[in-house]
């Protein structure tokens, strides 16, 4: 369909259009009007996906005198791919109505495991393992000796795809990772090195979070980006840490040791190199001299993950003189994994500010901050001056000059704590030292100063006032929608008690107790006896739910539950679980239902959909509050405190609510679908914890299902499932509310659509 939303043309693949689509698409062309950022929560299965990329190409098609490039970010691989698909059935709408002028390109960019299509390659293990073996393969310096030397091993299809020049290029389109790579195949081209090339051109580029936001990716793919940009992170409600994980280091026994093996092995090519090619090194330090760190533009093959700080805070300045030889850099490398070592002994806890570790490295190891800063530039400048490609072996050296060049560049928002075992098992000696960044503004400022819109979304964004705070930014427009339906099709309820009147809560004074543990079983083993299909439960840890699953089994009620539905438990091994998701779904589809059992926070809670009758019912048992005797998580609540004003208790309630929501919101991704959430805690009851809960699941809660025990709860659940076996009227033309509308009604209706769908 084709309608109007103010002056821009939008074309839509699909008949109908739900009016929160309509409402999301209002607010999100005002805010690249206004040419800033937004903050916009929308239900989840309500399209937001089709609506953001049918308005933002729609937009570009409006305005050819000064086109934005579409920049989105998505979590995961699937993602990615899911997002690609959408994109794909728009764009040939659109060509079918415009012609070719409608034509874009549109790239999705990942890893080179996601990317190769050499075989030698991929049978690398890890991600880290395919790029030092496509290294291996690609270095220039490779190249150079296959030139002279037939049997040096190369990559065919990199060597093809430099042959053909300018002429490598990809014909308009939208292209997945599966299509880059079979016309990768078909044409003997590296697709990796491909999409590299064509994201520059592309109109629409899908890629990770990671790629935007950290320092060391973000360096290499995004600086080419142009201004005129629309940045858009789908999923975002975990966007905060995101930034954090993002210039945080964790230094290991492990990785120091590591280190030290790669600092002999770099001390022995630097010998070889001494005595075979001196005039290499010279003409290194030579460089160092002239300020040229990185010895101009390296070839694309050779790029290396950027300096882990952030662009404006990089001095733009020649290297110390104390490190540019390799000798003398090599050895101040080793006295500052000699003084981590040192520092790792300790038997207490130990937290420092930066300024305060600079000051103590500085005295005890004779290193100063100006050198620190420039560890990682510096390290790259040697590596490529050895010609070392096997660089998954050095990444412990890296992980060093990462830690060093943040904690010589940053002077606030950063703590180090070193501890000397996990407080969890304090009788196994694990010590861990971590620079943790508290502040997430720090790593999404650049892409809030550089590109002009940036769209932060996702199905859980509540309390959506304190996003703003958290990542430093000004929305211009700041909104959550409700979800249109024709029938109550969602059914929250807040479970206080069980049939024995009993409190259930996991708290950490009551999660043990003997009384809310047979509760939680009973709860679930009568819900499994009246909800047909699925059932999925979240736990609040993984050795919550061991402990649990273990009592329910010695009091028989896990056998009592076999009986109605087979049983599946999320596990930390990922082949594991995904096996269990196999067999769960199988299950489902024969008739014979399941449960699965899961953790919040987890692989499942964050990526899996359990639509349709995969998932009838979802149970949050307790609230997953995050462990909060962790160190770095008090270090970051008084950050955040002190700085942006935050109190502890606000953020720890937000942060366990919107993991909740998430958890519950994997039942529902269509409008079609029904499923019932309960939150079993009392602490749910209260106005403080429940208010922050998504407006679209708040609107569905009623009072009268505010304060429930288990037989309560058990016929709700009947009458529910009663109702939804009904047949109902799914445009809502009878009743009144419309909830996918035509062409028509859009014309007839126009803005006051919005206005409805805005709380």
């Amino acid at each position: 369909m084709k309608f109007q939303v103010e002056d821009v043309t939008v074309y839509f693949p699909y008949d109908h259009i739900y009016p929160e689509q309509y409402a999301y698409m209002l607010e999100l062309k005002r805010a690249l009007d206004a040419k800033g950022h937004c903050l916009l929560e929308m239900p989840t299965g309500t399209g937001k996906t089709i609506a953001l990329l049918s308005l933002i190409t729609s937009y570009t098609l409006s305005k050819p005198q000064n086109p934005v490039k579409l920049i989105y970010c998505t979590r995961t691989v699937h993602e990615m791919e899911k997002t690609l698909a959408e994109l794909k059935v728009l764009h040939n709408y659109q060509v079918k109505h415009l012609g070719p002028q409608a034509q874009i390109l549109a790239v999705g960019l990942s890893s080179r495991k996601n990317l190769c299509v050499n075989p030698t390659v991929l049978a690398a293990e890890n991600r880290d393992s395919v790029d030092a073996a496509c290294r291996k393969l690609t270095a220039s310096w490779v190249r150079a000796m296959a030139a002279e030397n037939p049997n040096v091993p190369t990559c065919e299809f990199l060597e093809q795809y430099e042959k053909a020049g300018s002429g490598a290029v990809l014909p308009p389109g939208v292209y997945t990772l599966q299509d880059l790579r079979a016309y990768g195949k078909q044409r003997g081209w590296c697709p990796y090195f491909l999409a590299r090339h064509m994201v520059q051109f592309s109109n629409v580029v899908v890629y990770s979070y990671q790629y935007m936001l950290d320092p060391k990716v973000a360096g290499i793919i995004s600086k080419e980006m142009q201004k005129e940009s629309v940045v858009v992170f789908d999923e975002a409600h975990n966007i905060d840490n995101v930034c954090i994980e993002a210039l945080s280091v964790s230094v290991r026994r492990q990785t120091l040791e590591g280190a030290r093996r790669n600092l002999s092995k770099m001390q022995h090519e630097i010998d070889r190199f001494k005595a075979t090619d001196a005039d290499r090194l010279r003409k290194e330090y030579n460089r160092l001299v002239e300020g040229l760190a990185q010895g101009g533009n390296l070839p694309l093959t050779d790029t290396w993950l950027q300096n882990p700080a952030l662009p404006d805070d990089i001095l733009k300045e020649a290297v110390p003189g104390n490190i540019r030889k390799a000798d003398h850099f090599v050895h101040v490398l080793r006295r500052l994994v000699q003084y981590l070592e040192g520092r790792l002994e300790t038997e207490n806890v130990e937290k420092e500010g930066p300024v305060g570790f600079v000051a103590s490295i500085s005295t005890h190891a004779g290193i100063d901050q100006k050198t620190l800063k420039f560890c990682y530039d510096r390290l790259h400048s040697l590596m490529m001056t050895l010609e070392i490609t096997d660089t998954d072996e050095f990444l412990h050296i890296q992980t060093i000059c990462d830690f060093a060049t943040l904690v010589g560049t940053y002077t606030r928002g950063f703590s180090i704590i070193i501890e000397p075992f996990d407080e969890r098992m304090p009788h196994i000696p694990d010590p861990v030292l971590q620079l943790s960044c508290h502040d997430a503004s720090l790593a999404i400022k650049p892409v809030f100063d550089r590109f002009q819109s940036v769209v932060i979304t996702s199905g859980t964004l509540s309390p959506i006032d304190l996003y703003p705070r958290l990542l430093n930014f000004h929305p211009v427009v700041s909104r959550s929608f409700t979800m249109s339906l024709t029938r109550d099709c969602i059914c929250p309820m807040v479970l206080t008690r069980g049939s024995d009147q009993l409190p259930v809560s996991t708290k950490f004074d009551m999660r043990s107790d003997l009384g809310v543990v047979r509760n939680y079983g009973r709860l679930l083993l009568e819900m499994v006896s009246v909800v047909p299909d699925g059932v999925v439960c979240f736990f609040v840890s993984y050795s919550y739910m061991d402990g649990i699953v273990n009592s329910w089994n010695e009091n028989g009620i896990l056998k009592e539950i076999m009986q109605h539905k087979l049983v599946f438990i999320e596990t930390q091994d990922v082949v594991e679980t995904t096996l269990a998701l196999d067999n769960y779904r199988k299950a489902c589809d024969c008739g014979r239902g399941a449960v699965f059992l899961s953790v919040a926070r987890g692989k499942v809670a964050e990526g899996i959909d359990f639509d349709r009758h995969y998932g009838r019912l979802v149970i949050m048992f307790g609230i997953p509050f995050q462990y909060t005797l962790s160190k770095i998580l008090l270090a970051r609540l008084e950050y955040l405190r002190d700085t942006f004003q935050i109190k502890e208790g606000d953020f720890l309630t937000f942060d366990a609510l919107r993991q909740a929501a998430q958890c519950v919101g994997r039942v529902i991704r269509s409008k079609a679908d029904y499923g019932m959430m309960i939150f079993a805690d009392k602490r749910y009851s209260r106005h403080d914890k429940r208010s922050k809960l998504p407006g679209w699941i708040l609107s569905h809660l009623r009072d009268a299902h505010l304060n429930l025990s288990t037989d309560m709860a058990l016929h709700i659940a009947r009458e529910f499932l009663r109702k939804m076996a009904q047949p109902y009227d799914k445009a809502g033309s009878v009743s009144g509310r419309k909830t996918l509308l035509s062409q028509e009604d859009l014309e007839k209706m126009g803005e006051s659509i919005a206005d409805e769908m805005l709380r």
